[in-house]
């Protein structure tokens, strides 16, 4: 195993400062070696990228990471993933440093987790189950809550399958004829199941709640721009730069969970709801995915998608493709990624030789697909990133010339509240000629309402 002593003084977050650790644990890299997977995979990536990775994980739920470890794979074990040499290696390690948790950045059978526990004497977590805990320690709002637990339970049910020796016993029969009964693995699954379909009625309840909330947004001329990207982009500051809001920014993986929404004003004054989604992880768990679909609903349907991206980072073309592949799972393809804008952030974190090349490399795009180079942290781009949200939104709004009598106050003032008023001119006899900009489901009320109203685009 290449080891990497992890510098006890390295990655601590401010945020995070007075609370207690939740214990000591080792970070294992379990990866195979570069000729044994696929290209483009999320494995593909360096080894030391993906170990950094996952020690972020496990800082971000308050592990104190006392040892970190690489260890090169020429084949999974089916009996506990890695070689039995490395095994008793990674055992000795744990017994010298007094570890009680041992973090295996892979996913694990239930059979492989129990076999490493009883050899290290020691709690194992693979990637799957480190992301359920982190999700579960940052969910606050009541759906959130629900989201994760449907996540745990349908992870949990999966482990039950012969990872405890106990799960074996049988419980006697009800009535006077007695038997064997149900085993306690029988009894487990039959109460996650009750507790998963409870969660799930509920769950659904919340899905039609957000539905009727974006049923009311529609009735309003307010679009919806959402951000997406991978975690610790730097969404959540992209968000309060925007918006002046106060959603906890931090340099850590998957800062903020809950979705949050504010409305901000464009540089024409076209008025659009801001969406912060929860980040995207690469191997992100496939019930994670499914749990969290009533949120990420408000993705699917926002009319621009702002995909931030760490420029800065090594593996900012990895997590790219793992940001478009959940976004693809969610039903956003190829035909529909026209809402899609690109937007480079931490171009601060660049030096000058950098930021010269990443400068190219954008301008190498198409001027339709084109990025924009921002810094949330100093603010630099964030007009021309507004701009570009509001020329996206046009190009899907249709523009009405009307002409209407001054004296119908009601009139004018709906159409402030419902359309974007481009220009406005006023003639000496008292008619107001007026330019608007609707949404294509706004357009027919403001033909029907104003006759005489001419679409010109």
């Amino acid at each position: 195993m290449q080891p990497r002593r992890r510098d006890q003084s390295a990655g601590r977050l401010s945020v995070d400062e007075h609370r207690a650790s939740t214990g000591r644990a080792m970070v294992v890299g379990p990866y195979l070696k570069l000729q044994k997977i696929n290209v483009g995979s999320h494995a593909a990536r360096s080894p030391q990228a993906r170990i950094e990775e996952a020690i972020g994980l496990a800082v971000a739920i308050d592990l104190d990471v006392v040892e970190t470890g690489i260890v090169t794979l020429n084949e999974i074990r089916p009996a506990t993933y890695i070689g039995k040499g490395k095994v008793e290696e990674i055992a000795g390690l744990v017994k010298a440093n007094e570890i009680g948790l041992v973090v295996m950045d892979c996913a694990l059978s239930p059979v492989q987790q129990r076999n490493l526990e009883k050899a290290w004497s020691a709690k194992v977590l693979d990637r799957t189950g480190l992301i359920l805990e982190i999700f579960g320690k940052r969910a606050q709002t009541k759906e959130g809550v629900l989201q994760v637990e449907l996540a745990h339970l349908t992870y949990q049910k999966s482990r039950l399958v012969r990872s405890w020796t106990h799960l074996e016993r049988q419980r006697g029969g009800f009535g006077f004829l007695g038997g064997p009964g149900e085993t306690q693995i029988e009894a487990d699954r039959r109460v996650i199941e009750e507790r998963i379909a409870r969660i799930e009625a509920e769950l659904e309840k919340v899905k039609k709640r957000r539905k009727l909330h974006r049923d009311s947004r529609a009735r309003v001329p307010y679009p919806i721009a959402a951000l997406v990207g991978y975690t610790n982009a730097g969404k959540s500051t992209l968000f309060n730069r925007m918006t002046r809001a106060k959603v906890l920014e931090a340099d850590m993986l998957f800062a903020t969970l809950d979705p949050t929404l504010r409305s901000i004003d464009l540089p024409h004054g076209t008025r659009v709801i801001l969406s912060d989604t929860v980040g995207f992880i690469s191997e992100l768990p496939t019930m994670l995915v499914a749990a969290f679909r009533a949120t990420l609903e408000e993705v699917t349907e926002a009319d621009v998608i702002l995909h931030v991206r760490d420029i800065s980072h090594q593996d900012s073309e990895a997590q790219m493709q793992d940001v478009q592949d959940v976004l693809k799972a969610l039903g956003i393809d190829e035909a529909r990624r026209g809402r899609v804008i690109e937007v480079w952030n931490k171009i601060d974190a660049l030096d000058a030789q950098a930021r010269a090349q990443v400068e190219n490399m954008a301008a190498r795009v198409a001027p339709d697909h084109q990025p924009l180079l921002v810094s949330a942290l100093t603010g630099e781009g964030i007009d021309a990133l507004l701009a570009a949200v509001e020329d996206r939104l046009a190009e899907t709004r249709i523009v009405i010339d009307l002409e209407i009598d001054g004296a119908d106050g009601a009139g004018l003032s709906w159409l402030h509240r419902n359309t974007e008023v481009i220009a406005k001119t006023i003639r000496d006899d008292g008619k107001v000629l007026l330019s608007v900009r609707a949404d294509p489901t706004k357009a027919g009320q403001v033909r029907a309402r104003f006759t005489g109203a001419i679409p010109v685009s």
